[in-house]
């Protein structure tokens, strides 16, 4: 299945991004407002172990708040491939794309669910890359997927404030750019 191969390639390219901070670049600014580097790690460290027991079946309230606050412990790099290595198993088992997900919003199709972690990986490994300085470019593939799932439901993100304002972008902005403004990202943000 594409979509599973570039979630996969999504989140390894998220974790390839962590592995690049350095120990002074945690408490660096990111451009998700009021979050750094490591608060940013978190957050995504938290939704991948989320995924783990969400697509077995488990509702939210079984899982209850075990992945509040911090995730990332002493060794947030070693915890981040782990919360990866996790949750690309969990979303490669066997049939776990074909059931549906207890999410806080309801039941959800799995693969949609996988859509929402795609673009999570993205956007957020593209917050990560910069923040840090490493390079920020987004796997092709990914970004043109999450582009065509988001244009469904940007404005139930925006309804929702999942994301801030379309940032304005010049006359033929690449696909990755574009992408970055959709979800609120001004594409040449710096720290």
């Amino acid at each position: 299945m594409e979509l599973l191969k570039t979630y996969r390639r999504s989140l390894a390219e998220f974790t390839d991004r962590v592995e690049q901070v350095h120990p002074g670049q945690w408490s660096a600014a990111t451009p998700c407002p009021g979050w750094d580097v490591r608060t940013l790690v978190n957050h995504v460290v938290s939704e991948e172990r989320w995924s783990v027991p969400l697509l077995a079946g488990r509702t939210v309230d079984q899982v209850g708040d075990r992945y509040d606050g911090d995730q990332l412990g002493a060794d947030p790099i070693e915890t981040a491939r782990e919360a990866a290595a996790q949750a690309e198993v969990a979303a490669t088992s066997p049939g776990a794309l074909d059931r549906a997900v207890h999410l806080s919003a309801g039941l959800t199709p799995a693969e949609e669910y996988l859509h929402q972690l795609l673009a999570e990986h993205l956007v957020h490994g593209w917050d990560l890359a910069v923040a840090i300085g490493a390079d920020p470019t987004m796997d092709v593939d990914a970004v043109a997927e999450a582009a065509r799932w988001y244009s469904r439901h940007v404005e139930d993100y925006r309804r929702d404030g999942l994301v801030q304002s379309e940032v304005a972008l010049p006359a033929g902005a690449g696909e990755q750019d574009r992408l970055l403004a959709a979800f609120g990202r001004d594409p040449d943000w710096a720290p």
